[in-house]
């Protein structure tokens, strides 16, 4: 069962298009996207792809890992349109400075506006700084995030 969960998994990939975090500013994402779960449920009349238990989403420099994550596509050319990821939500992207992680209930992320938005306590930390607010939106394409109602823990650098 779980080979044959895998084998839909890989399946799917190759129907969707690979950009569900498509661009670090002018670059493209590195690697192929891989996401594997525990289940699988895909529905081509809804144009839905439904990953439920310990789902990870996977490239080179970015991992989201979640519960439940749903991924629209448009029908006409399998574009993901959307992305809606729920339960344990933790995003983790590598930069040339170490590790930045973003951690929420829920993160939905959308094409058009190529931005991911985590609600439900979230909290950004990057390296010893954290950042905790309503809502974070990260903008990906401009490598940004907004932070709601913000609260900073910012870690002075030692001075030399």
């Amino acid at each position: 069962m779980s080979k044959q969960l895998f084998i839909g998994s890989l399946l799917i990939l190759f129907l969707l298009p690979l950009n569900v975090f498509s661009q670090e500013k002018t670059q493209p994402m590195k690697g192929t996207l891989i996401i594997t779960s525990e289940m699988l449920t895909a529905d081509n009349n809804a144009h839905t792809a439904l990953f439920e238990r310990s789902v990870v989403a996977r490239t080179t420099d970015r991992t989201l890992y979640a519960d439940r994550m749903l991924v629209t596509y448009d029908p006409d050319t399998g574009d993901i349109t959307e992305v809606e990821a729920e339960g344990g939500v933790k995003f983790i992207k590598a930069t040339s400075k170490g590790t930045r992680v973003v951690t929420s209930e829920k993160a939905n992320y959308y094409a058009d506006e190529d931005k991911v938005i985590f609600t439900g306590e979230p909290r950004a930390t990057d390296g010893e700084n954290v950042s905790i607010g309503d809502k974070i939106t990260y903008f990906v394409k401009e490598d940004r995030y907004l932070v709601e109602n913000s609260k900073a823990f910012v870690k002075k650098k030692k001075e030399q």
